[in-house]
């Protein structure tokens, strides 16, 4: 028995050393299990990628919460004997990265258009490696065990090639296009934004009523109306049967009499205020689809910075919340407001990485057409391709109530908006012809044949004539790499052995907030590409919570839980077993600091028993080991029993139920019954050498069992086991013994 044993568990003094232990070994890397004899070169593969953190600072409770599962997956399947891969990586996370280093600049007193393009980036760049650092730092405090060997960067030239790679083949088969929809702006930011990018706001606005010719209307944006020419009312509203779909009627408007057009549509709710509404295409997502319907003009009113254009007379480049008051005394000089609600509650998208008021624009942007059969698909769409899987359940959603929500959201998706207006990230890889024809010698005749758009990793040169291309100064949506995230990881384009091997991925571990915005992403890509899912299973967590059921930030002070400073105190075993313990998928987990300093005690009771056990045990013959007694045979029944159970809930993704059933069964059954009833039976003489045998195999697939939740402190107390040669993280999982 070491020393070591004789004192109190110190997790301060033993996880840094032990994870050393675990990245000297090299098993971490399932290559080097099959080279040490650890796993068969025949043995099946479990592989997962690790949904990379962006590297815009420090890990946070969700992060931990996310390694700690996943961690717990990849070392029960590794010790199930299996070619067992978890690939880490980080996301260049392109507007959140350029948003965080333009504040540093602010403080500087500069703006990125003071440093230019190519510095700018390699300010950013810095930043980017700066908090990819601490983040593996982190990963390995937490004790993941990743294969550091193969980690990957979205925006490293391996992912750069795929996404190229990836565009190239989207283009030519006509999936990817350029063209003026609308799409999310960030008038402060300056760029679009995915709809994962908005925060909606409760926010206190007037609510205003007009005349409209003969109807009235309800809108919280009056400065929107200068283009409003069409009003919409349901078919079956029997309280405008006298209008016809498509009727012209004559009204006074801001600036005058205008001509309407009536439009009958069940798009409308007749519910709402008076059942009939105007429509401004060019700045509502809604209104644009209408238009798009029933082929309709479409006005822009605002501009990209916020301010009116000159349809809005003398408004014209006044900033829209200076203007509505003033828009709206001109419509009640008109005599057409009819009442003003000051307490209407209204849901206002705002950019959640500027504050900025987001302001729907039509824009000339590049985009993903989601609906376009494909005709290597057997004609399907993306969309088919994103729901069948699903459907067929070649992949499963855990739990499965998440699968109805992804029906309905891929159901209703909308072409994808692919490009940002923003330095930072995979530039997209089109260039365009310069204007004028420059032909070259003998070539004069052939200008007609210049590619005025190519899509290209490099620099393309016409063959016709001597102008240049030069490169869209936009760049990729960080969505549309991570979408490539389990097979990029993994070699493609090239078809590399880890390909063959680990693809698809065995599951997907993420939070269930990013359900659609790239599992679902992954899925398209991983259905287009390659033709095949990118993982078998989605395992969804929920958010972590303060103990009171707030969600977890630093605003929080001492009720908000930082990962690292909790290992300082507790150690990691305790933190680990504090977010499984009662942590169901897709529900949201209360951390309690209580819980965690309560799994700190149980790693200590672990401890004292394991040193209780080796110092009886220490003349035990491993190789002849007495029978046990009926009595203990009887406790071992019960123990092997748990192993079954607990095994299967394994496999189903129970962890919780497991980590709470070994928990109960070491603290109440192993320690407080059978090491109590051992040491009388040692002490009187009475069949003592049936209660070493017991306590001795209890207490090694105990270990065995446990480590999975808490690695550490099992694998100390291993490396001061008998005759053991292998480290814990590679034994067998005791079901197997």
């Amino acid at each position: 028995m070491g020393e070591k044993l004789k004192k109190p568990y110190n997790p301060k003094e033993t996880e840094e050393r032990i994870y050393k232990l675990w990245e000297d070994s090299g098993f971490f890397n399932p290559d080097v299990c099959i080279e040490k004899g650890a796993t068969r070169a025949d043995a099946p593969h479990f592989s997962i990628v690790l949904p990379p953190p962006n590297v815009t600072g420090n890990l946070h409770t969700g992060h931990a919460l996310m390694l700690v599962i996943q961690d717990i997956m990849v070392r029960f399947e590794r010790m199930q004997g299996k070619k067992t891969l978890w690939l880490p990586g980080t996301d260049h996370a392109a507007i959140a990265t350029q948003s965080k280093v333009e504040k540093l600049l602010e403080k500087e007193g500069l703006r990125k258009n003071d440093l230019g393009r190519e510095e700018f980036l390699k300010r950013v760049e810095k930043f980017a490696q700066e908090s990819h650092d601490t983040i593996v730092s982190q990963c390995k405090k937490m004790g993941a065990s990743l294969d550091w060997s193969r980690e990957a960067f979205t925006l490293d030239e391996k992912r750069n090639l795929a996404i190229k790679t990836a565009f190239k083949k989207m283009y030519d088969d006509g999936l990817i296009y350029r063209g003026h929809r609308i799409v999310n702006w960030d008038p402060k930011g300056q760029t679009v934004i995915s709809d994962d990018e908005i925060v909606y706001e409760e926010r206190k606005s007037k609510i205003y009523t007009f005349k409209y010719g003969p109807f009235e209307i309800y809108t919280v944006r009056p400065e929107t109306k200068f283009g409003d020419k069409y009003v919409v009312m349901h078919p079956d509203d029997k309280r405008y049967k006298k209008w016809k779909h498509l009727d012209k009627i004559t009204v006074e408007w801001i600036n005058g009499s205008i001509e309407a057009t009536i439009i009958k549509d069940e798009m409308m709710d007749m519910e709402f205020g008076t059942g009939v509404m105007t429509i401004t295409p060019s700045h509502s997502h809604a209104d644009f689809l209408l238009a798009e319907k029933y082929k309709l003009d479409k006005e822009q009113i605002i501009d990209k910075f916020g301010k009116l254009l000159p349809v809005a007379q003398e408004f014209v480049g006044m900033k829209i919340s200076d203007a509505r008051e003033k828009i709206v005394e001109k419509l009640k000089a008109k005599g057409l407001l009819v009442s003003v609600d000051e307490n209407y509650v209204n849901r206002v998208a705002t950019a959640e990485r500027t504050g900025g008021i987001i302001e729907p624009q039509i824009m000339l942007q590049w985009f993903v057409d989601v609906n376009k059969k494909i005709s290597s698909r057997n004609n399907k769409s993306l969309k088919e391709l994103m729901l069948e899987p699903v459907r067929g359940k070649k992949i499963k959603i855990i739990p499965n109530h998440f699968e109805k929500v992804y029906f309905n959201w891929i159901e209703n998706l909308r072409d994808w908006c692919i490009s940002r207006q923003i330095w930072y990230g995979h530039r997209i890889p089109v260039w365009y012809h310069e204007p004028i024809c420059i032909p070259k010698t003998g070539k004069e005749k052939e200008i007609s044949k210049c590619v005025e758009i190519i899509v290209s990793e490099k620099k393309p040169v016409c063959k016709y004539c001597d102008a240049h291309y030069t490169q869209d100064e936009d760049t990729l949506d960080t969505w549309f790499s991570s979408g490539l995230w389990t097979f990029s990881t993994l070699g493609w384009p090239k078809e590399t052995k880890d390909l063959k091997t680990y693809h698809p991925t065995s599951v997907l571990e993420t939070g269930h907030d990013i359900l659609f915005f790239w599992v679902a992403r992954m899925i398209l890509m991983s259905q287009y590409l390659l033709d095949e899912v990118p993982f078998e299973n989605v395992y969804l967590h929920g958010m972590v919570r303060t103990k009171d059921g707030k969600k977890m930030s630093k605003s929080l002070g001492e009720k908000a839980i930082d990962p690292l400073d909790i290992i300082k105190k507790y150690g990691n075993d305790a933190l680990r077993m504090a977010m499984i313990v009662g942590n169901t998928p897709g529900n949201d987990l209360k951390l309690d600091e209580n819980d965690i300093r309560g799994y700190g005690k149980f790693a200590n009771k672990i401890w004292n028993a394991a040193r209780f056990v080796l110092e009886q045990t220490k003349d035990l013959n491993l190789e002849n080991l007495p029978k046990l007694d009926e009595e203990d045979k009887k406790s071992d029944k019960e123990l092997q029993k748990i192993l079954a159970e607990v095994s299967k809930e394994m496999e189903e993704f129970k962890f919780s139920i497991v980590a709470e059933k070994l928990y109960h069964y070491f603290w109440h059954t192993f320690a407080d019954i059978i090491i109590e009833r051992s040491k009388k039976k040692i002490l009187e003489n009475k069949n003592a050498d049936s209660a070493k045998v017991l306590l001795f195999t209890h207490l090694t697939t105990l270990l065995k069992a446990l480590h999975p939740f808490m690695p550490f402190v099992t694998e100390e107390i291993w490396s001061m086991m008998p005759e053991q040669k292998n480290l814990l993280m590679v034994e067998k999982w005791p079901s197997n013994d």
